[in-house]
C-alpha cells in the first residue's frame, strides 16, 4: 500500500513562488512512477509533471514547462513541486499521485489548495 501526504500550498501574488512537498510512504514505492495533478474549480484534473524514483526522465504539461521543476529526494522519500511565475490560471488543488510503470494512476494524496491572487 502506498501513502501520500503533500503540503506547501497556499495564497501567493502572481509572479510568487510556491514549492509542494509529497511525502510518499509504502514498500514498493520506489517502483512507482510519481505525478503531481491539478483541478482547478469547474474543470477536469490536469496532469502537471511526471518523475520517476531513479533514473531520467520527467514530463510537463506545456501550460508549466519553463515554470515548475519536480524532483524526488529518494532519501526522503518525498517528491517537490517548485512552482515559479505563478499565474491566476494556475489556482488549483494540487495532488500527488503514484501508479506502476504499467498501470494506472491509482494512489492520490488528500490535495492542497494552491491559489494565485492577480
Amino acid at each position: 500500500q502506498v501513502q501520500l501526504v503533500e503540503s506547501g500550498g497556499g495564497l501567493v501574488q502572481a509572479g510568487g513562488s510556491l514549492r509542494l512537498s509529497c511525502a510518499a510512504s509504502g514498500r514498493t514505492i520506489s517502483s512507482h512512477v510519481m505525478g503531481w495533478f491539478r483541478q482547478a474549480p469547474g474543470k477536469g484534473r490536469e496532469l502537471v509533471s511526471t518523475i520517476a524514483w531513479s533514473g531520467p526522465g520527467t514530463y510537463y504539461a506545456n501550460s508549466v514547462k519553463g515554470r515548475f521543476t519536480i524532483s524526488t529526494d529518494n532519501a526522503k522519500n518525498t517528491v517537490y513541486l517548485q512552482m515559479n511565475s505563478l499565474k491566476p490560471e494556475d489556482t488549483a488543488v494540487y495532488y500527488c499521485a503514484a501508479r506502476r510503470v504499467t498501470q494506472e494512476w491509482n494512489y492520490w494524496g488528500q490535495g492542497t489548495q494552491v491559489t494565485v491572487s492577480s
